[in-house]
């Protein structure tokens, strides 16, 4: 389980990083889109090697059985990074990922609570609404600055 943490916590780390050069890229050629196009090529590429190194190339037939539903995960993404690419230079990178961090935290426990899209199931107790809130309050104070 620490392995899985360790990678999540990285993961964390690279989504500001993430904004602050996507941003930066999208001000300095003038196009957050085009930026982001650039992001999903490079990322399409590092993908697309560890699939080749990594047993699961052969997956790649399935997609045509999956439900179409869960392709959905690429407009999402692609919604985010277009979005946190036009948004940070205007709002500045905290505040866009603050409100990145909000959402996350309803839809996490949405899913969690449902058990959407096949999640293990975890039901909102009162006690964990309240770790949630608390972490949406300590997020909330870091953009108080």
């Amino acid at each position: 389980m620490t392995q899985y943490a360790v990678i999540m916590l990285a993961a964390g780390v690279g989504v500001p990083i993430l904004a602050a050069l996507n941003a930066a890229l999208g001000k300095m050629i003038g196009s957050p889109t085009t930026a982001a196009v650039v992001l999903f090529a490079i990322a399409f590429a590092a993908s697309a090697a560890v699939m080749v190194v990594y047993p699961g190339f052969g997956a790649v037939s399935k997609i045509a059985e999956a439900p179409k539903h869960l392709l959905l995960a690429g407009v999402l993404i692609a919604f985010y990074v277009l979005s946190i690419t036009h948004v940070a230079p205007h709002f500045g990178v905290g505040n866009a990922v603050f409100f990145v961090l909000i959402g996350q935290l309803i839809s996490a426990a949405a899913i969690d609570h449902f058990g959407l899209f096949g999640a293990q199931v975890t039901p909102l107790t009162w006690i964990r609404a309240g770790g949630i809130a608390v972490m949406a309050a300590g997020v909330a104070i870091t953009q108080l600055a």
